[in-house]
């Protein structure tokens, strides 16, 4: 069964976003962090996306209280 996609509570940088989508796909923080800041130096709305999942994804305390 693959990890909650939930913003970590430790071993963030930022907000979390790149550490909890690392852990739901199984790959390391870093090599997410290093594909997100390749993917802003093409054109698209890759920061806006940052930003929603900032907004949008529960943090992990939140996530465990709920279940």
């Amino acid at each position: 069964m693959a990890a909650p996609l939930v913003r970590p509570r430790h071993g963030k940088r930022i907000a979390g976003v790149c550490a909890g989508l690392a852990r739901r796909f199984g790959t390391t923080p870093t090599t997410m962090r290093v594909l997100f800041v390749v993917s802003c130096l093409l054109p698209g709305p890759q920061f806006l996306l940052y930003l929603a999942l900032w907004i949008l994804l529960p943090a992990e305390d939140a996530h465990r209280e709920a279940w």
